[in-house]
């Protein structure tokens, strides 16, 4: 493994002769999430991340014999810090969209998922259309904001999901447009809040460095491997009580 992983000279972007993979750092796997996106990643009092994303990111750096660092980063930016090399790689959420596979590479999905409104309890609003020209908070960096865009001018972001679903149970906006299972949580948690239209489905990758198709198919394998044995799926009902890796078409 450790000639697999064989760091490229220092300050190369070359990758070495020996099928090896780039590494911001020899012998480990340094993967980035923002820590406020509960249950996927969430940061405790020592500054420690756990949750879904980082339980898989520690298990596919294990299949690829490295030491897993995670690092906490603003969502916003993090696909920015993995096409610049200062991570590996992102487990933080990541759909797949064609604006950022313009700046990164994405492995197989490792949960599928989709985004919903959100409104409080007494909110009229059902549609995306019965938002039109109300004010709709979203996630910095997200894709939800593009689809606010169709319908109103008035989007307030938010450096997580969660921050913005708080302020809409304490008053304030008229709506968020989230991830439905980071809403199904919040609503658990005792939120004032409640789903409504659901606004379709999304695919969650990790996100690699354009020039770094070794740790892509690295990655990907590794991700067979912890689909095939199951790990996936009991990370999956650990934090969810279902499994949410599995492709709903393909059910």
């Amino acid at each position: 493994m450790v000639a697999v992983f064989a760091l490229a000279a220092c300050g190369s972007k070359e990758t070495s002769s020996s099928n090896g993979v780039e590494l911001a750092e020899e012998g480990s796997f340094i993967f980035a999430a923002s820590g406020e996106f509960k249950p996927f990643s969430v940061t405790d009092a020592d500054g420690k991340m756990t949750g879904f994303d980082i339980e898989v990111g520690e298990a596919v750096a294990k299949e690829l014999g490295l030491e897993p660092v995670q690092k906490k980063f603003k969502f916003g930016g993090i696909v920015e810090g993995v096409k610049s090399g200062r991570f590996d790689a992102a487990v933080a959420s990541h759909t797949i969209t064609e604006e950022r596979l313009q700046a990164v590479n994405f492995s197989t999905p490792y949960y599928y998922s989709g985004p919903q409104i959100f409104v409080r309890p007494d909110s009229s609003s059902e549609s995306l259309d019965d938002l039109k020209d109300l004010e709709i908070a979203v996630s910095k960096g997200s894709t939800y904001a593009d689809q606010a865009k169709t319908v109103t001018d008035k989007i307030i972001y938010y450096d997580s999901d969660v921050t913005a679903l708080e302020a809409l149970s304490r008053g304030k906006h008229d709506a968020v447009i989230t991830d439905f299972i980071t809403g199904k949580e919040a609503i658990g948690a005792g939120m004032e809040i409640e789903g409504r239209e659901l606004l379709g489905r999304s695919e969650q990758a990790i996100a690699i460095g354009k020039d770094n198709e070794v740790l892509l198919k690295k990655v990907n394998e590794a991700l067979e491997t912890l689909r095939e044995n199951g790990t996936l799926t009991e990370i999956s009902k650990k934090y969810f009580g279902e499994d949410i890796t599995v492709d709903p078409e393909k059910e």
